[in-house]
């Protein structure tokens, strides 16, 4: 029993912790998902249903590793389903259900050295290498509103790249550039 003020504090307080994730957990028990690609690099186009009847589809989720792959290198990562959820949510911000055209999914350490050296912009520590970021566009929407929308959701961190004409998105802690 909560008898003061004080104490009813403490304890919303102390659930902070739990409640913090509850967005993002509750958005994963969502309805059935679907996304579609096209890489800009090697021409191949996907379509897949990565969420159905509550849950991630496993193979789903290895159609997407291999077709989100280091077209360098050939290397294979698992992606963060949270990746594919932001991308949805981008989906239903902009009111556009077109197939992302992406610029870099997985990035091995060697492709990611590689890029660095070419351009300041490329962080060492890149999430690409993780799995856990995409670089995107979405053809006839607005680059800005692909932006806008990323940073909406709170979810992740969102690059803005209007010269290379794609946008960033990760699963990280929250940020912009």
């Amino acid at each position: 029993m909560l008898h003061s003020r004080r104490q009813f504090l403490a304890a919303g307080l102390a659930a902070l912790p739990l409640l913090a994730g509850l967005p993002r957990r509750l958005f994963a028990l969502g309805a059935t998902r679907s996304l579609s690609f096209y890489n800009t690099h090697t021409g191949e186009r996907l379509v897949v249903e990565y969420f159905a009847s509550g849950d991630y589809v496993p193979d789903a989720l290895r159609e997407v590793n291999w077709f989100l792959r280091d077209f360098r290198t050939g290397g294979v990562h698992d992606i963060d389903p949270g990746v594919l959820d932001i991308l949805t949510r981008v989906h239903e911000l902009t009111g556009v259900s077109r197939p992302f055209d992406v610029i870099s999914g997985y990035r091995s350490p060697e492709t990611n050295a590689m890029l660095r050296r070419r351009s300041k912009e490329v962080a060492s520590g890149s999430l690409h290498q993780v799995g856990k970021a995409i670089d995107v566009r979405l053809p006839g929407v607005a680059l800005t509103k692909v932006r806008d929308a990323g940073l909406a959701l709170g979810l992740g961190g969102v690059g803005y790249y209007r010269r290379s004409n794609f946008v960033h998105l990760d699963t990280g802690r929250v940020r912009r550039w």
